[in-house]
């Protein structure tokens, strides 16, 4: 501590995470250094979240408009200027940093862009653009996110071999992109590009698409797919991507190949942990380079904390926010319950969207727990039909003995807003009959999960 025992925390990486701890730190009276490399929010600003959901929101504006015959609209075809996405993607980037930058320079925070690196237990020097500065801290905190990882069979090119970070500045819609990865952000992505008019062939490791998700939901995701003219390559693990003037060609190990204009790779990321001196200090990281952390978000060095992608947890946007504003108040010491991630909505910007919290029903099956399991089709609601949006269900599980509210899920319009409701029932324990007896909105997609809570 220093000499007017005001503590100083230290912050690399300025994203949900760190932004977030250093806004709570700042109100509870620490002075707060946040160093940043890239932008202020981070990657989620930069290539990930914001860019990404920007596309999506893109892509569904595109759909109404396929679909808007259906409303006794005339239905037209719907263009994509590539320029004016752009321009718009930046656009929101930047005004959100913007935002950012001035919420925590109003709180006090000394914002540093440079690359930060430790140098002691208690000591950090940041390279900047006019040379490097040194930090003393009583508290420090890792959040440089990650960055997506490539394989070594595959050149990434950023024109026809791209990573996700590639695809926000194109100069066209590509005509067939082949897209490996059928996880969450690969699957986000084959909506987006098939929205947009390309052709889309889907690689696909296992025999399924989300394969850690529910079953049901993942036939109802290929279906839609199927649908879409989208072609899957089931159960076959890429093994080379390799660019030939204006033509792509991706190789299984099952010898099959897939030809097109682009191939995008969605196939997890790494974390950004080199180059920050954590061995010199002590920081324990495993085989991924991620660094593990107890409840508290604490690293093997107790004053030094991480958070977000780093850790190697649920990679999302607001278990890395949580994360910090609980680091922030444990750092200053607060009391804090540790996050439980058994409870994280989580949501994937398909069309429809799925998102979900709580327990799943194939790990209830899977540990032979009794649940009580209610569901209720999209078809089966009126705003639903009104909007022309039938596709999907919501269904709730609940403790067949306690009727508590144990989890749920959405497939449909808007599920990443209506899973709030199922959230807030899983957090507070609230049982089945709270669903039931609220009076929801007439005609609104929120009466579905009063029926499906019945």
């Amino acid at each position: 501590m220093n000499s007017d025992d005001t503590k100083r925390f230290l912050i690399v990486g300025g994203g949900p995470a760190g932004t977030t701890a250093a806004t709570i730190a700042a109100t509870l009276g620490a002075q707060v250094t946040l160093v940043e490399k890239d932008v202020v929010g981070g990657a989620a600003h930069l290539w990930d979240c914001i860019p990404s959901k920007t596309m999506h929101a893109t892509s569904v504006r595109m759909d109404s408009l396929r679909n808007a015959a259906e409303l006794g609209l005339t239905s037209l075809p719907g263009e994509v200027d590539l320029d004016r996405l752009a321009d718009r993607i930046r656009s929101i980037s930047g005004n959100l940093e913007r935002g950012a930058i001035q919420m925590l320079q109003s709180q006090g925070v000394d914002i540093v862009m440079g690359t930060g690196r430790f140098i002691g237990l208690n000591q950090a020097v940041v390279e900047t653009e006019r040379g490097t500065r040194e930090f003393e801290f009583d508290t420090g905190m890792i959040s440089t996110g990650s960055a997506p990882r490539i394989p070594g069979w595959a050149t990434i090119d950023g024109e026809r071999i791209l990573t996700t970070r590639d695809c926000y500045d194109l100069d066209v819609v590509p005509e067939h992109i082949v897209i490996v990865g059928s996880g969450v952000t690969g699957v986000e992505f084959v909506h987006i590009f098939v929205s947009l008019g390309s052709k889309v062939t889907l690689v696909v490791s296992r025999q399924q698409v989300l394969p850690h998700r529910d079953s049901e939901v993942a036939a109802l995701v290929e279906e839609d797919f199927l649908e879409r003219g989208v072609r899957l390559v089931i159960g076959a693990r890429a093994t080379s991507a390799v660019r030939t003037n204006d033509r792509v060609v991706v190789e299984t190990d099952d010898g099959r190949r897939v030809e097109g204009s682009h191939a995008l790779l969605a196939i997890g990321s790494v974390p950004l942990t080199a180059g920050l001196g954590l061995e010199t200090i002590g920081v324990e990281t495993d085989r991924g380079g991620f660094i593990p952390v107890d409840t508290y978000q604490r690293t093997s060095v107790p004053h030094i904390y991480a958070a977000g992608d780093v850790t190697g947890q649920m990679p999302l946007s607001s278990v890395a926010s949580m994360q910090g504003r609980k680091i922030a108040r444990h750092a200053m010491g607060r009391p804090v319950i540790p996050l439980d991630y058994s409870k994280v909505a989580q949501a994937i910007f398909t069309t429809p969207e799925i998102a979900s919290v709580g327990l799943d029903e194939a790990v209830a099956a899977a540990e032979g727990r009794k649940i009580r399991l209610t569901k209720v089709p999209f078809a089966a609601n009126s705003r639903s039909v009104i909007q022309s949006v039938t596709r999907g269900f919501a269904k709730v599980i609940s403790d067949p003995a306690t009727h508590v509210v144990l989890g749920g899920t959405i497939v449909g319009h808007r599920a990443s807003e209506l899973i709030g409701i199922l959230a807030l029932a899983v957090q507070g324990r609230l049982k089945v009959d709270v669903l039931v007896e609220t009076l929801m909105v007439h005609p609104s997609m929120s009466e579905s999960l009063s029926d499906a809570a019945s």
